[in-house]
């Protein structure tokens, strides 16, 4: 008898909602608005009309709304709920999640998110370049590539590069190498919290013009996501890392390490991406004279579709590195690139 009774109960208050197959935003001032529910997130509610097509509108603003198809709605940090949704009280909406036998209240303050995006991998593909003849004879070619998967509770984040350059001496002929690096990176972290996260990745790069055969640095620790949007995003992290090196000249050697690093980047407006990447790690034995210092920073402009132009500057510090060789290695990188 509760079973049915709380069935009845919802399908009078389906019934009593509105017209058939149709979504509905009541408004506090009364106005309504017909359609269907796309998405909602960051205190916002999207709904697709027939007269003014998508229209997204203040949650704040919304006295109740009622959908005719069950929609996924986020509660807190992990709850979703795949349910359809009645009207109900000013601020609240009434929810049938599967299990229960009847109808309950949710307040509109509480929803978080109503159709999260499915979790899909998104990234870029760079190839950069670089022709001169002439006075000067030489030729650069590379190209970078960046995937990452923000889960509910996780994200994966996948990099890895290669420049290759040579110049020929206009007298001799004889043609040198002048840039010859590659770089694999992977992480993965887990949110503990909304904000607060464990992550491991590792490194790993070669670079024969610094005599670097190869350079190993996995790492843990922990990360603080202090915004996460599609507009703006900033993120720092501390943890401790291994790294091991092995040069042609003065064969290998490792140490621990402290890792401190931050990534932000930002869309002032559509077409523009800006980005900034820093990674610190000085040795617990001797943390100012053996440390290494990645950076990079850039911006990308969209040219057509998904096509975008790259401009972006890289910086390298080895403050031991391979006899002869320098500390510093910086580069001004001009791309063409591709998103997805």
């Amino acid at each position: 008898m509760v079973i049915r009774g709380g069935l009845l109960a919802w399908s009078m208050i389906v019934a009593l909602a509105g017209p058939v197959a149709a979504d509905e935003i009541v408004f506090k001032n009364g106005d309504r608005l017909t359609g269907t529910v796309v998405q909602g997130a960051g205190g916002k509610l999207t709904i697709r009309t027939d007269v003014a097509g998508e229209v997204t509108v203040d949650l704040a603003k919304v006295k109740t709304f009622s959908t005719d198809k069950p929609v996924r709605i986020r509660v807190g940090e992990k709850t979703v709920l795949n349910t359809k949704v009645a009207p109900s009280e000013d601020g609240t909406v009434l929810v049938m999640p599967e299990g229960l036998t009847a109808p309950q209240p949710l307040l509109l303050k509480a929803v978080v998110e109503v159709n999260p995006p499915p979790v899909r991998w998104t990234g870029n593909v760079t190839l950069t370049g670089m022709l001169e003849r002439g006075n000067s004879n030489t030729e650069s070619l590379g190209f970078s590539a960046a995937a990452s998967r923000r889960g509910e509770d996780d994200r994966i984040s996948l990099a890895a590069g290669y420049l290759y350059g040579r110049q020929e001496d206009p007298d001799t002929g004889k043609k040198t190498t002048t840039t010859d690096n590659w770089f694999l990176f992977g992480k993965y972290d887990y949110f503990l919290t909304k904000k607060l996260y464990g992550y491991g990745s590792i490194r790993v790069e070669q670079y024969e013009v610094a005599d670097l055969e190869i350079r190993v640095a996995p790492s843990v620790g922990i990360g603080y996501q202090w915004f996460e949007s599609p507009g703006f995003n900033f993120a720092t992290e501390a943890g401790i890392a291994w790294v091991y090196e092995k040069y042609e000249t003065r064969g290998s050697n490792d140490y621990v390490a402290a890792r401190l690093a931050y990534h932000v980047d930002w869309t002032p407006r559509d077409g523009i991406f800006l980005f900034h990447n820093l990674e610190y790690l000085p040795s617990f034995e001797d943390p100012t004279g053996q440390f290494l210092v990645n950076a990079d920073a850039g911006v990308r402009f969209t040219l057509i579709s998904k096509l975008f132009s790259e401009l972006k500057v890289e910086w390298k510090h080895n403050e031991k590195p391979a006899p002869g060789r320098e500390k510093d290695d910086f580069r001004l990188l001009v791309g063409l690139g591709w998103q997805f």
